[in-house]
């Protein structure tokens, strides 16, 4: 039996390349290396971790290269344009991590793993795309990938065209118990990049890969259930959640049980496409079935710079079951 805590960490979508920067690698490596210094507050703690991260910036990138090499190369689907960011974040960010493990002179492995999610052919997201990837167009380009490749767009605020494609649920980790193995065993696994590959159940049972983006908060949580987590830290952009965000009234929760999350979120005070998945990942999370070794499950959302103070209970948004 483990004698650690089992820690999920969700790092968001840009956690190596930010607003109005281009990404360069030295932008990515240096971005990389922060992040991994404030992560080192869980090997001080003790824990097991996985890392998981979301990858639209790099997507996005990728899928630009697809339009503007259209006419000398092949281009790639999203299932693997998907794979390919998981190996280049993967990368960087392990490569970062052990360098941070080794300027401490400890000695843990580090290893990223190219990771597939199931989905349900009959999700209702399938039927209704809504999530919008890769560059803006023209309408006359987009009308041409339209009817060319059986794209679904959409005009986005006079900035032009661009793709949207389904985001389904999450139904299963494929590695998710090598994943599990890998972290007990005291490695740090990287996992579920940009909420992980797409695939489905194609004729004769096989997987094939699918043209959707899962979301990455609900893809962490999911592994985080699979795997036993005893905890689930979401790191995004402000050390707390807060009600009437951004308005004069605005009131930073430090702690929040199961009950009233689902309360607020009902009453609509978190946004969809910004705090709204990370509640919906911690409600999950916490509802789902099966026992932890630690006192019960707990989430905590909080910005990196602040991840130590809130594994110590002194910061960050801390949602449980019930006091």
């Amino acid at each position: 039996m483990r004698k650690k805590r089992m820690v999920i960490v969700a790092l968001g979508g840009n956690v190596l390349i930010r607003e109005n920067e281009r990404g360069t690698a030295e932008e990515q490596w240096r971005h990389a290396e922060e992040i991994c210094r404030q992560i080192y507050a869980l090997i001080e703690h003790n824990c097991n971790i996985v890392l998981t991260h979301g990858n639209g910036p790099q997507v996005g990138n990728l899928l630009i290269k697809n339009e503007n090499s259209a006419d000398m190369l092949p281009t790639m689907p999203l299932d693997i344009c998907g794979a390919d960011s998981q190996g280049e974040m993967g990368y960087m960010l392990q490569q970062a991590l052990l360098n941070e493990l080794r300027s401490h002179d400890l000695r843990r492995f580090v290893v990223t793993m190219i990771t597939q999610v199931l989905v349900d052919h009959a999700d209702p997201a399938f039927q209704k795309p809504t999530k919008p990837i890769g560059p803006f167009f023209k309408k006359e380009r987009a009308e041409q990938l339209m009817r060319e490749q059986d794209w679904r767009m959409t005009e986005d605020s006079g900035r032009g065209w661009r793709r949207v494609v389904p985001s389904p649920q999450p139904t299963r980790v494929i590695q998710k118990d090598m994943i599990k193995l890998l972290a007990e065993a005291g490695h740090i696994v990287i996992a579920c990049g940009g909420g992980g590959i797409p695939i489905m159940k194609g004729p004769g049972n096989r997987y094939v890969g699918v043209e959707a983006v899962i979301d990455k908060d609900l893809a962490s949580s999911l592994l985080a259930t699979n795997i036993g987590a005893d905890m689930f830290v979401i790191l995004t952009r402000v050390p707390r959640v807060a009600l009437n965000f951004g308005k004069p009234n605005q009131k930073d929760l430090d702690r929040m049980t199961l009950s009233e999350a689902k309360r607020r979120l009902d009453e609509g005070h978190f946004a969809p496409g910004s705090m709204r998945p990370k509640i919906e990942a911690a409600i999950q999370f916490l509802e789902a079935p099966g026992e932890t070794l630690f006192n019960g499950r707990e989430v905590i959302i909080t910005d990196p710079e602040h991840l130590a103070e809130a594994l110590d209970g002194k910061h960050g948004t801390h949602i449980v079951k019930e006091i």
